[in-house]
C-alpha cells in the first residue's frame, strides 16, 4: 500500500533543522504502519516502541528524563544499537507514558541527531489537555484515511492516477464510466486501511461493511474507556446525529437535533474531545470571501464531518447496491456522501484551508472555500450531473474570485467564469488553481 505521507517523512528526515515528529490521526488510519514501513525504507534500524501497557518504560522514563540514561534503556529494551544517523525510534500510543513525550523537548534541545516519530490512537486528546512539552520544539504531521488517489493506487489503478496527475481531462473523459465505478466502490469502501486491503484483494463488500462495524465499535469503546462516564452520552449523541446533520439541505450543525433544547455550552466539550481525536472535522463559516478566510470565522456556525466517506455509509446502513446501481430513494443523502467525500479529499492537503460560506440573510451558501494562501476558491459540490449553480453565481459576482470550481459527475469544462472539475478528479484542485494563477 502506497500512503503519500511517506514523501514528508522523508522530507522530514533530509531537514537539517529537523525536530521529533508527531503524527496526529483517528484511531486505525494507518500510524504505526506508516512508521514502520517508512523505518523499513529509509532507515537500516527501526527500534519500535510500544507505550501501550507497557510498564518498563514507564518506568524508564519516569525518574529523569537525561538523554543517554533513555537511549540506554530502550537499548537495552530492543536488543538493538541505536546508531544516530542510520537507526529511527518510533514511539507508539506515546500518550500512554506523557514523561515520554515530555523527554521529546530534552532530545530536540541535547540530542537533535535522532530520528524520532511518535503517534498515537488519542494523541491529540493528550496534546490539548496540556501533557507537557513547550510548543515549537516537535514537528506535527497529519494522517487521514486513504484519499481516492491512493485508493486507486491500492487498487492497481496507477494509470489512471498518471492520468490525473498529467491534468489529461481528454482520456479521462474517455475512461470517465471505469473512474465513476471506482468512485462509487471508494464511497462504499473508504480509506480506512484495513477496509481498503481488504476491498483490493478479495472485492467483497460485505467483509469490508464487517471491518467498518468493527472500527466503529472500537470508536465507541474510546468513549466509554477514555472519558468520564457523565461525557460519553453526550459524546454518543453528538456522533450518532452526524448522518441526521448531513442529510439535511442546509447542513449547518444544529443543537436541536442532538437533542431537543440542546445548548451549545452543553456539547462544545463533547465536540472538542471527538475534534482532537481526529473522529469528526469541523468546518466553519465565513460571511466574506476574501482573504485570510480565517478573519471571517463565524465560530458559532459549523457543519461537522465524520473521519471517513466509507464509515458514514455504515453509520446509516447504506446498502452496496442502491450505493453503486443509484435508487430514487437514496438522493438525499447522495448530497451528503458527495460533500464528505470532497472534504475528505481537500484536507489532505496541508496548504488548503477549508471553510464554506453563506451570507447573513442565509439565501446564499456556497459548499466550501478554501484558502490556498493566494487566494480564495469557492467550490460548489453537486452529486450528479445537475449543473445549476445558483448559490456560486451570486457568490461570484460579488466577491469576483480568480477561479470557482464547481465539481460533479460531469466532464471537466472550462467556462467562462469557473471551472467544472469531475469528482474523481477533486485532488487536482491546487494544481488547476495554481495554472490559473500562473
Amino acid at each position: 500500500m502506497y500512503r503519500s505521507a511517506i514523501e514528508k517523512l522523508y522530507e522530514w528526515k533530509k531537514n537539517d533543522n529537523r525536530k521529533p515528529l508527531i503524527i496526529e490521526g483517528a484511531r486505525q488510519v494507518g500510524k504505526t504502519w506508516l512508521m514502520r514501513e517508512f523505518g523499513k525504507q529509509a532507515y537500516k534500524k527501526t527500534v519500535y516502541i510500544n507505550f501501550d501497557s507497557n510498564s518498563r518504560m514507564a518506568e524508564l522514563f519516569f525518574s529523569d528524563l537525561k538523554i543517554d540514561r533513555i537511549i540506554m534503556g530502550l537499548e537495552l529494551y530492543s536488543d538493538i544499537k541505536i546508531d544516530p544517523e542510520n537507526t529511527l525510534i518510533i514511539f507508539d500510543e506515546v500518550q500512554e507514558v506523557p514523561r515520554a513525550l515530555a523527554s521529546l523537548k530534552y532530545f530536540y534541545e541535547n540530542a537533535p541527531e535522532y530520528h524520532i516519530i511518535c503517534a498515537g490512537s488519542l494523541l491529540g486528546i493528550a496534546l490539548h489537555q496540556g501533557t507537557s512539552f513547550p510548543v515549537g520544539k516537535v514537528d506535527f504531521l497529519n494522517l487521514y484515511p486513504l484519499s481516492f488517489r491512493e485508493f486507486l493506487m491500492a487498487m492497481g489503478k496507477q494509470k489512471y492516477v498518471d492520468l490525473m496527475d498529467g491534468g489529461d481531462y481528454q482520456l479521462m473523459t474517455a475512461f470517465k464510466q471505469d473512474l465513476i465505478d471506482l468512485l462509487k466502490q471508494y464511497y462504499f469502501v473508504g480509506g480506512m486501511p484495513e477496509a481498503v486491503t481488504s476491498f483490493a484483494t478479495k472485492k467483497d463488500f460485505h467483509e469490508v461493511r464487517r471491518i467498518q462495524k468493527r472500527i466503529l465499535e472500537a470508536y465507541e469503546q474510546d468513549f466509554s474507556k477514555h472519558t468520564p462516564n457523565e461525557s460519553v452520552p453526550k459524546l454518543r449523541m453528538i456522533w450518532n446525529s452526524i448522518p441526521a446533520q448531513l442529510a439535511k439541505e442546509n447542513k449547518k450543525f444544529i443543537y436541536g437535533m442532538v437533542r431537543e433544547g440542546a445548548r451549545a455550552r452543553e456539547y462544545e466539550s463533547a465536540i472538542m474531545w471527538l475534534t482532537d481525536c481526529g473522529l469528526v472535522h469541523k468546518v466553519n463559516r465565513v460571511n466574506v470571501g476574501r482573504l485570510p478566510l480565517k478573519a471571517y470565522e463565524d465560530m458559532k456556525a459549523f457543519k461537522m464531518f465524520v473521519v471517513d466517506v466509507g464509515l458514514l455509509g455504515c453509520m446509516v446502513g447504506l446498502n452496496q447496491k442502491i450505493l453503486l446501481d443509484g435508487n430514487d430513494l437514496f438522493v438525499e443523502f447522495k448530497g451528503a456522501l458527495t460533500e464528505q467525500y470532497v472534504l475528505q479529499q481537500l484536507i489532505t492537503d496541508p496548504d488548503l484551508n477549508v471553510y464554506y460560506y453563506t451570507n447573513d440573510n442565509g439565501s446564499c451558501e456556497v459548499d466550501f472555500l478554501v484558502d490556498t494562501g493566494e487566494t480564495v476558491v469557492p467550490v460548489e459540490v453537486k452529486a450528479e450531473v445537475n449543473l445549476r449553480a445558483k448559490s456560486l453565481k451570486t457568490y461570484v459576482e460579488k466577491f469576483s474570485p480568480d477561479i470557482a470550481i464547481r465539481t460533479s459527475m460531469s466532464d471537466y469544462k472550462k467556462e467562462e467564469w469557473l471551472i467544472n472539475l469531475p469528482l474523481y478528479a477533486i485532488e487536482n484542485l491546487a494544481k488547476e488553481v495554481k495554472e490559473k494563477l500562473n
